[in-house]
């Protein structure tokens, strides 16, 4: 059966991962929440200051979806056999499509022309996974005026973690395995 690039429904591509025999613990594996143009996270990627928090957020949707192999290079396309090369496609630019609606506009830009998955991923950390002095400077800052005000108590306290959290992604705690190392 023959069908017309326009006429490929989502029903069908979900239909193609099942007729092909790929089991639903497979990365190519397609089902009707993948293909149904949802957002896999609530926010977007804005800047250098929300990357981490968007990385590790996009890291767990995709592994949950099992496709985190399409972006991290563990499932390229050359592993398949030639006549999954075309389901491949399909399933990057599903990828593609959750990640490009993940971001904000002014970024599109840059990743909207590219056609790989793991291209788009690896130009995203590039770009926005650097350890910038004047954040570590804001967040230390952040932390050491935090007050709790009028907040109740378990909002000062996530406000707290959240930020040395965030800290400590961008700045790991320097060590070793050794017990000295644990107590920092």
């Amino acid at each position: 059966m023959t069908v017309e690039a326009g006429q490929y429904t989502q029903t069908q591509s979900v239909q193609s991962s099942q007729k092909t025999g790929i089991d639903y613990n497979r990365p190519l594996f397609l089902s009707q929440s993948d293909v149904n143009g949802t957002h896999i996270i609530l926010f977007q990627l804005a800047r250098v200051e929300n990357y981490s928090i968007w990385y590790r957020s996009m890291r767990v949707a995709l592994l949950g979806r099992n496709k985190l192999g399409l972006v991290d290079g563990s499932c390229k396309k050359e592993v398949f056999p030639e006549e999954m090369e075309n389901h491949w496609e399909k399933v990057n630019a599903v990828v593609l499509s959750w990640m490009m609606n993940s971001v904000e506009k002014e970024l599109l830009g840059g990743i909207m022309y590219t056609s790989n998955a793991q291209e788009v991923w690896d130009e995203l950390f590039e770009r926005f996974n650097k350890v910038d002095g004047s954040r570590t400077f804001n967040l230390h800052k952040e932390i050491a005026t935090l007050s709790q005000g009028i907040a109740t108590v378990s909002t000062y306290f996530s406000r707290l973690e959240n930020l040395w959290e965030e800290f400590e992604a961008l700045v790991p705690s320097p060590g070793c395995n050794c017990e000295k190392s644990k107590n920092l």
